[in-house]
């Protein structure tokens, strides 16, 4: 099984919104071929096992699967992955996980067992889940799950009182924020940091297939059309209002405004989550400034918080997050520590909401 989480981590930024599985077939000790999930419309991990075992004449009747995630049992992009196990003449099936998918959950099981075929589940389920973070938040939550990436300084500070923030961290720190934008589906910014900063949001300093969806947060859709953000068309601009050649405008370059308010005259932060959900969002990567990230963490949008943490003081500065006072310890916001790492001179942090990390561990 460690080595059908190792085939299904090859799948880490092709596989959106599919979820990254996957295969190792064995007979008799004998490893006949591995697979994993490759983009939208091409082979599942089992069928991409199965076509690998076939061009390097291995012959799998009889032979055992073993798979990160429960076999697909209906027709989607591509055949379901049951069937293909069972004409294959698989004998027996070992899961990590079963699947959340309303289309799947248990009937790919029962598939196999009505074949005649042994299935054994929970293998390095623990593993497989985190493996499919957001696909699993997808389908059992309604919405994607949502990281949230800072760089900052060991005094919190995320910019000069002048805007200025380029840069606090290393270089070796930054690439790896392109390696998290890459498995993401979507990067989510704000019109602030648009205006201040002109970014991209893509991945450049690594090699990929498939660019993240981009989003703007823009309750006024005040956006500058030639904002590079815009550049190519396809990014989501959510919204309260705008006239409508503001939206005929944005439209006709190809990118989409959508129309989200809440009862305050800003953007429905929680309802946005769901509608990302809705567009098989499995994983978003917020870089915004520090209001955008405050409203966000407030509205209990946020499951993990990943943050570059240079060795330097910045004194007077821009914070993380723009957070209410408080009165009680009592209302803080409470993370857990999922990870601690040393990226060149820098730590990387990535803490997650207490109340995820307590129902992660009592098995819910």
């Amino acid at each position: 099984m460690r080595r059908a989480l190792k085939q299904a981590a090859k799948s880490l930024f092709i596989a959106t919104p599919n979820p990254r599985v996957g295969c190792v077939i064995v007979q008799n000790g004998e490893i006949l071929a591995e697979g994993h999930t490759h983009a939208p419309g091409d082979a599942h991990a089992e069928a991409d096992a199965l076509r690998n075992a076939a061009a390097a004449g291995k012959q799998v009747r009889g032979a055992t699967a073993f798979v990160t995630l429960e076999p697909c049992s209906h027709q989607g992009r591509t055949p379901p992955c049951a069937d293909a196990l069972i004409a294959a003449g698989i004998k027996r099936v070992v899961i990590a996980t079963l699947d959340s998918n309303p289309l799947v959950a248990g009937s790919g099981v029962a598939r196999l067992q009505q074949a005649g075929i042994e299935v054994v589940t929970g293998v390095l389920e623990a593993e497989a889940r985190e493996m499919n973070i957001g696909f699993f938040s997808r389908m059992e939550r309604g919405r994607p799950w949502v990281r949230m990436k800072i760089a900052s300084s060991l005094d919190g500070g995320t910019a000069l009182l002048n805007g200025s923030s380029q840069w606090i961290t290393s270089e070796p720190a930054r690439e790896d924020g392109h390696v998290w934008r890459a498995q993401s589906c979507a990067i989510l910014t704000g019109i602030g940091t648009v205006d201040q900063d002109d970014p991209q949001m893509n991945v450049r300093a690594i090699a990929t297939t498939r660019q993240p969806k981009r989003i703007v947060i823009d309750s006024k859709l005040q956006i500058n059309p030639d904002a590079k953000i815009l550049h190519g068309g396809g990014t989501w601009i959510f919204a309260v209002s705008a006239k409508r050649e503001q939206i005929a405008r944005l439209q006709d370059a190809g990118n989409e405004v959508i129309l989200l308010p809440d009862t305050h005259g800003k953007v429905d932060l929680a309802e946005l989550m769901h509608e990302l959900g809705r567009r098989e969002i499995n994983e978003l990567h917020i870089e915004a400034g520090f209001k955008l990230n405050g409203s966000l963490l407030k509205s209990g949008c946020v499951d993990e918080l990943l943050i570059y943490l240079a060795p330097s003081l910045l004194g007077q500065a821009m914070g993380m997050a723009n957070l209410p006072t408080l009165i009680d310890l009592a209302d803080r916001l409470q993370f857990s520590f999922h990870e601690v790492k040393h990226i060149g001179q820098d730590l990387r942090l990535r803490a997650r909401d207490i109340s995820l990390a307590m129902s992660s561990s009592s098995g819910k």
